[in-house]
């Protein structure tokens, strides 16, 4: 009988153990092969406590100039982890390689972010991961460069992505002053006298209009660079009738901002989710 017992009580510590195994939240560092740049892009996925038979939506998060998915954990959004758990939702966070402002470039071979991103990096999650392949449950955000990347890529994979958000976006390279070199937007995009009018994104406004999505963008009033950008972009937007939510709060162009907006943010992706 003691031996039955032992038994019983064996098999159940591996089923359960088996279980946590199953559920356990992770943090999982991926390099991730990009055909069309022909080279593997590091990237973080972060899920929450995964079950059987069970999807889940997901958001892919774009850091800044000069930033990194570690750093996003660590800095830019450190409750990321957490909400992952509280929101039930597979968090994507590709490295944009330092200064990529997530584009494809027509002058750089190897920089071809926006396809990576909005297609390549999409297919990869679809077919390894338990998400929900539908638009309603796939959104996109960053903040600075990455709240360019995001509108931009949102925008254009605007049949992938149903809600895109941008926090401090540098939304308008006419405004960028000095800044268009300083953070190495020429490196990948060339002069701007001669930039492609693609890349900017005044140009996705009119397909805004009827690409069926959610918009979000807020800027901290400090933010000297940026504000005035994304009042220019919402003012164009609210012309045009284009239903987003604009937001401008305290702050300046700091992880202090951006990490309580994204925060607010991943709030609203949720809610997007769960309508």
């Amino acid at each position: 009988m003691k031996k039955l017992i032992n038994i019983v009580f064996v098999l159940t510590v591996f089923v359960l153990t088996a279980f946590v195994q199953l559920s356990a939240q992770k943090i999982i560092h991926q390099e991730i092969f990009s055909p069309k740049m022909n080279k593997k892009i590091k990237t973080v996925i972060i899920t929450p406590n995964l079950q059987p038979n069970t999807r889940y939506p997901s958001v892919y998060i774009l850091h800044g100039f000069s930033g990194n998915p570690n750093r996003i954990i660590k800095q830019d959004i450190p409750d990321l982890v957490k909400k992952a758990q509280q929101f039930k939702t597979i968090y994507v966070l590709p490295d944009g390689n330092y200064s990529s402002w997530y584009v494809d470039s027509p002058i750089v071979k190897d920089s071809q972010y926006q396809t990576f991103i909005g297609k390549e990096l999409v297919e990869f999650i679809d077919k390894n991961y338990p998400v929900k392949a539908e638009k309603k449950f796939r959104g996109i955000l960053g903040w600075s460069m990455g709240g360019y990347g995001a509108t931009n890529i949102g925008v254009t994979y605007n049949k992938t992505f149903g809600i895109v958000g941008s926090s401090c976006g540098a939304l308008d390279f006419n405004l960028f002053g000095e800044g268009y070199q300083k953070y190495m937007v020429n490196k990948v995009l060339g002069p701007l006298e001669s930039i492609n009018p693609s890349f900017l994104t005044d140009s996705k406004i009119k397909l805004m209009a009827g690409a069926d999505q959610q918009y979000i963008f807020d800027c901290g009033t400090e933010d000297t660079q940026m504000i005035t950008m994304n009042r220019n972009f919402h003012k164009k937007l609210t012309e045009m009738k284009i239903q987003h939510l604009y937001t401008e709060s305290l702050g300046g162009h700091v992880p202090e901002y951006w990490s309580r907006s994204l925060s607010e943010q991943l709030s609203l992706f949720d809610r997007f989710f769960k309508q």
